[in-house]
C-alpha cells in the first residue's frame, strides 16, 4: 500500500466506527494497543529478531488467527495481561480497555493493521497519521483531550527562538501527547540546522527527551507517538515517567525545558470520604527549593522549571495572564524570576488557539543563571500578538506565519542584538518593545502583564472582525464563562 491509501484507510475506518460511538480518543486508543502489537511482532522477525516482551500466546499472530466472540474474549485477556508488564510494554497497556464492542469491525481493524508494514515505513508517513488523529481527537471538547493537545506551530515558533543543539538533554514537565518533543526532534534532525553524525543521531534518539505525564492514556499516546517519530524504541523502558513532576525535585537538570503544563490554577487530588462521595482536595507542594508555598498549579511549574535547568538551561513555557499578575506567592516568584534568571521575553499570545475555551495565554522565556548578589534580567523584551489579533480554532487558526514576525524580532542567531518596532512618533502600532526590569519591579505586585497598543475594536467600527469571526469568539467566551461558573458551584457544593 502507497502513503497515500494507508492515510486514507485508517481515516475512513476512523468514521466507520464514530457511526457505532466510537470516538477519535477510543478509535486512537485501540489503533495504539494494535499497531504496537504488529510492530513487537514485525521486530520478531528477521532481519531484527528482537525480543519484546509479549508473553507466548499473547502475540500479534494469535490474536488475528480469531474471530467473532472468541477474538473479543482473547483480546479482553490480551490487553489485561499486558498490561501487568514491564517496561513499555507495561506502559502502553496499562489499564487498557477495549473499546470496539462488534468483533466484526475489530477484527477489520486488526486486518487494516496487519496490512500495513510499519516498521519499514517512514517516520514522518506513521507519525503524519498519528499526529492528525491526535489533533481530530484535541477538537472533541468534550472529551477534554484538548488540554494535552499545544497548538503545532505555537510549538515550532518556540523551538525555533530557542534553537536546541545536539548532544543536549531536552525535559517537559506536563508532556501531554509529546509535541514539544517532536518539534525539537525535527529541528535537530533538519539538515539545515545541523548535519548529525552517527553519535548525535543516537543521542537524539535514545538520550535527549524526558517527560513527565500523569494520565495513563496521555502517556499510552505520548509513547506511542515518540516511537512512531523514531524517537526511543519499543522494547526501552521509555522516558516518560507517570510521576507528578510537582511533587519532588528533579532528580536530575537539562539543558531546555520546553513546556505548556496543564490549564487550571488549582492543583487537587481525587478520593472518597468517609460518606462515599467523590471529593477534591487542594493540593500544596512544600518544597524547599520552591520559593513560594502556593496550591497555584501555575506558578508551582514555573518554580518547578527553573529548578529543573541546569545553570546555563533555557526555559520557554506556555503561561495563564494570572501567572504575570497574581499577588502574593505569584509576586514573590516574579520577583525571583527576574532575580535569579535571565526573564528576557514575553510573548503575548491572543484568545481562540486552544482547546480549552476563552484562555489568554503568554510564553515566557528565560535563561537560568549561576548565583549573584546583582539581578540578572537587566530588560524584558515584549511582543504583544494579542491586542487587534483575532484567531479561531476553525475559521481563522493561527499558522506558523503568523509568528514568523516575532521570530525575526525574537533574533534566535543573537538575541543580544535586538531592535525594538515599536516608536510613539514613528510607529506607535510597532508590537515588539522592551521594558527596564527596575521599571517591571517598581509596578503594582511587580505586574508583568503590559501592554501598549490601543485596541481598535474599541475605536474603529468599521473594521470589525467578520461576523463569524466574532460569533465564534462569542462563543468560546460564553463557555468559559459557564465553566467557571460549574467550578466555583462545584466549591460551593463542596462546603454544603
Amino acid at each position: 500500500m502507497n502513503t497515500a491509501s494507508i492515510i486514507s484507510k485508517v481515516w475512513s475506518f476512523c468514521h466507520t466506527l464514530r457511526d457505532d460511538g466510537v470516538g477519535y480518543g477510543d478509535y486512537l486508543e485501540q489503533l495504539t494497543y494494535l499497531i504496537f502489537l504488529k510492530m513487537a511482532d514485525e521486530y520478531a522477525r528477521p532481519p531484527y529478531n528482537r525480543e519484546i516482551g509479549i508473553p507466548p500466546g499473547y502475540g500479534w499472530q494469535d490474536l488475528k488467527q480469531r474471530r467473532g466472540a472468541e477474538l473479543e474474549t482473547h483480546y479482553l485477556q490480551l490487553l489485561r495481561r499486558l498490561g501487568t508488564s514491564t517496561g513499555m510494554l507495561g506502559q502502553i497497556f496499562t489499564k487498557a480497555q477495549n473499546k470496539i464492542q462488534d468483533p466484526a469491525k475489530l477484527y477489520r481493524l486488526i486486518d487494516m493493521v496487519d496490512s500495513t508494514s510499519w516498521v519499514t515505513m517512514g517516520a514522518d508517513v506513521k507519525g503524519d497519521i498519528y499526529e492528525g488523529l491526535l489533533e481530530k481527537n484535541a477538537e472533541d471538547t468534550k472529551s477534554g483531550a484538548g488540554q494535552y493537545f499545544t497548538p503545532r506551530p505555537l510549538i515550532r515558533a518556540m523551538v525555533e527562538c530557542v534553537r536546541p543543539e545536539p548532544m543536549r538533554t531536552i525535559a517537559d514537565p506536563a508532556c501531554g501527547t509529546g509535541g514539544f518533543f517532536l518539534a525539537a526532534h525535527d529541528f535537530l534532525s533538519n539538515r539545515d540546522n545541523y548535519q548529525l553524525d552517527r553519535t548525535q543521531k543516537q543521542f537524539l534518539k535514545n538520550q535527549t527527551f524526558h517527560g513527565h505525564e500523569i494520565v495513563a492514556n496521555t502517556r499510552r499516546l505520548c509513547l506511542m507517538n515518540l516511537v512512531l517519530h523514531n524517537i526511543g524504541d519499543i522494547d526501552s523502558e521509555g522516558n516518560i515517567s507517570p510521576a507528578d513532576a510537582l511533587v519532588a525535585p528533579s532528580p536530575r537538570t537539562y539543558d531546555y525545558v520546553l513546556a505548556n503544563p496543564p490549564f487550571g490554577k488549582k492543583s487537587s487530588m481525587s478520593f472518597t470520604n468517609e460518606e462515599g462521595e467523590q471529593a477534591t482536595e487542594e493540593l500544596t507542594y512544600n518544597r524547599q527549593d520552591f520559593w513560594a508555598t502556593t496550591s497555584n498549579k501555575q506558578l508551582n511549574f514555573v518554580q518547578h522549571i527553573r529548578s529543573m535547568l541546569n545553570s546555563s538551561g533555557r526555559a520557554a513555557v506556555v503561561v495563564p495572564d494570572n501567572v504575570l499578575f497574581e499577588g502574593g506567592a505569584g509576586e514573590t516568584i516574579r520577583r525571583k524570576l527576574l532575580e535569579s534568571t535571565d526573564l528576557h521575553t514575553i510573548l503575548r499570545l491572543p484568545t481562540g488557539l486552544f482547546y480549552a475555551q476563552g484562555v489568554k495565554a503568554n510564553v515566557i522565556f528565560f535563561d537560568n543563571r549561576v548565583a549573584s548578589p546583582d539581578r540578572w534580567t537587566k530588560t524584558v523584551w515584549y511582543y504583544d500578538y494579542r491586542t487587534n489579533v483575532h484567531h479561531t480554532l476553525k475559521q481563522k487558526p493561527m499558522r506558523f506565519e503568523h509568528l514568523a514576525d516575532f521570530i525575526q524580532c525574537y533574533n534566535p542567531s543573537n538575541r543580544h542584538e535586538r531592535r525594538p518596532t515599536w516608536n510613539p512618533d514613528t510607529s506607535p502600532e510597532g508590537r515588539w518593545r522592551c521594558y527596564d526590569a527596575e521599571e517591571l519591579l517598581a509596578r503594582d505586585k511587580a505586574s508583568l502583564d503590559v501592554f501598549w497598543l490601543k485596541d481598535k475594536s474599541l475605536t474603529d467600527l468599521d473594521n470589525l472582525p467578520e461576523p463569524e469571526d466574532l460569533a465564534e469568539e462569542i462563543i468560546e467566551n460564553l463557555e468559559a464563562g459557564l465553566a467557571s461558573f460549574r467550578e466555583v458551584l462545584a466549591k460551593l457544593g463542596k462546603h454544603d
